[in-house]
């Protein structure tokens, strides 16, 4: 893997692999781009898509991709061998676990693992808003990338009006 870019441009492009269903892609890609992102309103959202975890271990390989989504149903080798693969790399992805079944077990074995989290399907648009942003900033810092301040949201902010409609 290259290193991460050292310094923030306004309008950065925020790279998501996403190893999932096609299902799952058409979702999650509706909820990325209709979406709000209240607390990372420069950031650009550029999501890639794998049906495999193999062929989003050739992708990680050649590019930096900050966050990776994948189903934890694909495969024996699935996000646990992506951990272990890239895991320990200076610009390691913040995985993001997908399940239908996300009990408390699939919880603590991938936050244990080194998971940043696990977003239970089907996806509710402000968790995974607010999921992937977390997971951008946290490997945004790991890199020494300068971030703008955050814009925190009311309470009540309608995250998830605009991927509704």
């Amino acid at each position: 893997m290259k290193p991460p870019p050292r310094h923030h441009t306004p309008g950065f492009t925020a790279s998501v692999l996403l190893a999932a269903p096609r299902k799952d892609q058409i979702a999650l890609s509706k909820i990325v781009h209709r979406s709000p992102w209240p607390l990372c309103p420069d950031t650009r959202w550029k999501l890639s898509h794998c049906a495999s975890v193999q062929s989003a271990r050739q992708r990680l390989k050649r590019s930096i991709s900050p966050i990776v989504i994948c189903d934890c149903d694909l495969g024996q080798d699935g996000w646990i061998g992506l951990l272990r693969d890239f895991g320990d790399s200076p610009a390691a992805p913040s995985l993001i676990v997908t399940s239908r079944l996300a009990d408390d077990r699939l919880w603590a074995e991938a936050l244990n693992l080194g998971a940043y989290d696990v977003l239970a399907k089907p996806f509710d648009a402000a968790e995974v808003v607010r999921t992937l942003s977390f997971a951008w900033f946290q490997w945004a810092n790991r890199n020494g990338l300068a971030l703008p301040p955050a814009q925190v949201p009311a309470r009540d902010a309608p995250w998830s009006a605009a991927a509704r409609a």
